[in-house]
């Protein structure tokens, strides 16, 4: 079994939609292992409507396309058209970041998502949730990689979320211990 990577977020009804996310993964996969919530401004987006960003991490012996090809319908269940702008507000993405230590284009997909190391609200959900993982194409701890990470004009903050009657996430507090979010 591998262990997966996806990255989640949403700017339309963003808890009522990560929640049912994480509800299909969960009910799919099993255990799930939470980052914080973090809310951040978009990136690219001409909508100014804020983002709810996390990462969540499951074992599962699917391949890379069966992962991308589950993702892409539990999106067009949200709503998201297939054919709509790049750049356009959505109720749900879900994004493979990773899947066990693959590199390279597998199934059409490249592995790790380049967007690993360049979008904050990728990184730092990842790093919290798996601070000592390696990524699999530098070989860099996901901690370090943070740590060394250039923010620039982006912009994160955690928020509060709770998700089966537990807080996963606390603005206020630093991120929660991976066993108390399973």
């Amino acid at each position: 079994m591998n262990l997966v990577t996806v990255s989640l977020g949403s700017n339309i009804h963003p808890t009522r939609h990560i929640r049912c996310c994480l509800d299909a993964l969960a009910d799919t996969f099993g255990p799930l292992q939470i980052s914080r919530v973090f809310e951040s401004e978009p990136v690219g987006f001409t909508d100014n409507r804020n983002f709810y960003n996390l990462v969540v991490a499951f074992r599962s012996t699917w391949t890379p396309g069966e992962l991308q090809a589950w993702g892409k319908q539990l999106e067009i269940e949200h709503g998201r058209l297939p054919d709509i702008a790049k750049f356009s507000p959505r109720a749900l993405d879900i994004d493979l970041l990773t899947v066990g230590s693959l590199c390279g284009t597998v199934n059409d997909i490249a592995l790790p998502r380049s967007e690993i190391t360049h979008n904050a609200f990728v990184l730092q959900p990842l790093a919290e949730l798996l601070p000592e993982q390696r990524h699999p194409r530098c070989g860099t701890p996901y901690a370090a990689l943070w740590s060394a990470f250039e923010l620039g004009s982006q912009r994160l903050w955690a928020v509060d979320f709770s998700w089966r009657g537990r807080w996963i996430s606390l603005a206020d507090q630093q991120p929660l211990l991976a066993a108390a979010r399973r």
